[in-house]
């Protein structure tokens, strides 16, 4: 089988397992937060196959949903942040001077913070909640896409054609949109997919602690702290199969993100 293939086919089976994490939670809907005391804290089974939980609640369908609330939002959160590290980037390319001096000196402030607690201060400065999480997460992750939008544009600069499209009396705007963009749209399609695993994981780490979403929520962050509660009972799928749900739901971002690059390589079209 050849790479192209191989590529294309895992990066089909990941977009199916997360199109049937959407499918799913559609059909299911009104089951997520049924609770029946008579089947509280039951353990995995045929019935129930990531068992129940202290309400008897399933946990299976109540992960579901917390990864359908992932997946919102981190559609969200990394589609803004791939559009802010789209815009500095192609502006600092384009622009040079003092406009890519000033970019590349935020991009430095901002891979130099603490991840982690530049994510829950700019969340808690935004009161937190859903839009909290989503303006944390897309302000802090767009560095590094933005470092390598930058480094192809002013490659791209340097191309015949542009000098061509400059001979003709076309402004840097037009340049960059109607010549630079275009050639822009693998970097910007990998370089999206692959800010959707940070996005999730920062999603359910900052419900975990508290300043994500609402505890009324069923998100992923949510299940597993209050899991933390039980655990010492002997409750353990009340953790670990949220959270291997969580990390499966993550790989499968990652390794489409992957998949999609080698799709996108020249070296590798014709394969």
């Amino acid at each position: 089988m050849h790479q192209r293939t191989r590529a294309l086919t895992a990066a089909g089976l990941c977009a199916a397992f997360l199109l049937s994490i959407v499918l799913i939670h559609h059909f299911f809907v009104p089951d997520v937060l049924h609770t029946n005391l008579n089947l509280r804290n039951q353990p995995p089974g045929f019935r129930h196959l990531f068992g129940t939980d202290w309400l008897g609640r399933n946990m299976l369908l109540r992960t579901v949903a917390g990864l359908r609330l992932s997946l919102q939002t981190g559609l969200t959160a990394a589609a803004a942040s791939a559009l802010l590290a789209l815009f500095l980037g192609l502006v600092a390319g384009i622009m040079g001077g003092w406009m890519d001096s000033a970019v590349s000196w935020l991009i430095d402030i901002f891979i130099s913070l603490p991840h982690l607690v530049l994510l829950i201060l700019v969340s808690f400065a935004f009161g937190g909640g859903l839009r909290g999480v989503t303006i944390a997460i897309a302000v802090s992750h767009w560095p590094r896409l933005a470092r390598i939008i930058r480094a192809e544009t002013m490659q791209l600069k340097d191309s015949p054609f542009i000098h061509h499209a400059r001979c003709f009396g076309k402004t840097p705007w037009q340049i960059g949109r109607q010549h630079i963009l275009p050639h822009l749209a693998p970097q910007f399609l990998v370089g999206l997919l692959l800010l959707f695993p940070h996005a999730i994981l920062h999603e359910a780490g900052l419900t975990f602690v508290g300043l994500g979403l609402s505890p009324h929520e069923p998100a992923v962050g949510i299940i597993l702290a209050e899991a933390m509660r039980h655990l010492s009972t002997g409750n353990w799928w009340l953790a670990v199969l949220p959270g291997a749900a969580l990390l499966a739901m993550v790989k499968a971002f990652d390794l489409m993100g992957e998949n999609v690059r080698v799709l996108l390589q020249p070296r590798t079209s014709q394969d």
